[in-house]
């Protein structure tokens, strides 16, 4: 059988590795696609190498321009790749236009697709991300769910053929690569900062980059978690968040900016810091693998239970609830039980 995975986002790189490895522990043969869109070597290339995934089968240099214009070169891109490849599955991950754009793709195709984080719902049709994850649910097959939640917001849907909630694929890697961080990342030493000496800050969201306004409330936010909290907060800054802080105008003083980071660093990062601040999905879900509190910088979130399980609060909303343990998140076989249901031809 053969599966060919399209990924594009650093956030697909982690998942795709752990699927990847339980996918050949299985006997499937995998075609590995970059669409990409991440292109940076800093948010691409030191993925790979990090998480010790063999280079990409494909890489199509997707990248740029509108969500309209990447999607459709990339579906355009996609077509004659799937002619030539001829798939049993394509598995997709997360909500990202690469996602999207394989998910049509293989549609127009007959191939059955396998949508990894199916159901997630943030319920804000403004945000491009969900749209892709909702028209990427409706395109599948296999919906592989990690958490019950995921499960009720397709049902809801009228969505209940091949879905499965399988866990978090995220979970074991985020120990697996704190494990490995800790012995090898010099990140901490190169920042001069020590565990429990500072807080983790990320932004990257369309939300918050294109909006001059919101951008700078943000930055203010994090300027003064950072003198109440006397500790400095790290941000390693996105490139989208680069241009837009240069664009705007908007100063990014009072916090220690640094380059994008990789796999092993960011998961130093997360396991060192006292508090996350971030907008990715996630960024929300490692805070808690790793026992930190987080905040999200939107107005909502997609992983409703780390909110409702007391690790995670929105920005402008209330207080933390009472901690309590996230059972939804499953027992780190995400990665196998996938593995499964592809084997078996679930769906």
């Amino acid at each position: 059988m053969r599966i060919l995975t399209i990924v594009g986002a650093r956030p697909q790189f982690i998942k795709a590795a752990e699927v990847g490895r339980a996918l050949a522990a299985a006997g499937l043969e995998e075609i590995l696609v970059h669409t990409g869109q991440h292109f940076d070597a800093a948010m691409s290339d030191v993925f790979f190498a990090d998480l010790c995934m063999p280079p990409p089968a494909h890489n199509l240099y997707i990248h740029g321009g509108g969500n309209a214009s990447m999607t459709g070169r990339m579906l355009q891109a996609l077509e004659p790749l799937l002619d030539r490849e001829k798939p049993d599955w394509v598995l997709v991950y997360g909500d990202t236009n690469s996602t999207l754009a394989g998910a049509l793709a293989a549609a127009h195709r007959g191939i059955p697709v396998a949508h990894v984080e199916a159901g997630l719902r943030s319920f804000n049709r403004a945000m491009p991300e969900e749209l892709n994850r909702v028209m990427t649910d409706h395109l599948s097959t296999l919906l592989l769910c990690p958490t019950p939640a995921a499960v009720a917001n397709l049902q809801r849907e009228g969505i209940a053929a091949g879905v499965y909630h399988v866990g978090d694929v995220m979970y074991a890697s985020a120990l697996s690569l704190a494990g490995r961080a800790r012995r090898t990342s010099t990140v901490l030493d190169r920042l001069g900062v020590h565990d429990s000496g500072f807080s983790l800050a990320t932004v990257h969201r369309a939300e918050n980059t294109n909006d001059s306004g919101r951008l700078a409330s943000i930055l203010a936010y994090l300027r003064d978690a950072a003198a109440e909290e006397k500790v400095p907060i790290i941000l390693p800054l996105h490139p989208r968040t680069r241009d837009a802080a240069a664009r705007f105008g908007l100063d990014l003083g009072g916090l220690t900016v640094l380059a994008p980071v990789g796999a092993l660093d960011m998961a130093r990062l997360l396991a060192g810091c006292t508090r996350v601040f971030t907008d990715s999905g996630g960024v929300q879900k490692e805070a808690y693998f790793h026992g930190k509190p987080c905040i999200t910088l939107r107005d909502e979130t997609e992983w409703v239970e780390t909110i409702e399980n007391g690790w995670n609060r929105l920005w402008r909303g209330p207080g933390y609830r009472p901690r309590r343990p996230i059972a939804d998140y499953g027992d780190g076989q995400a990665a196998s039980r996938i593995a499964a249901l592809l084997a078996g031809g679930a769906g």
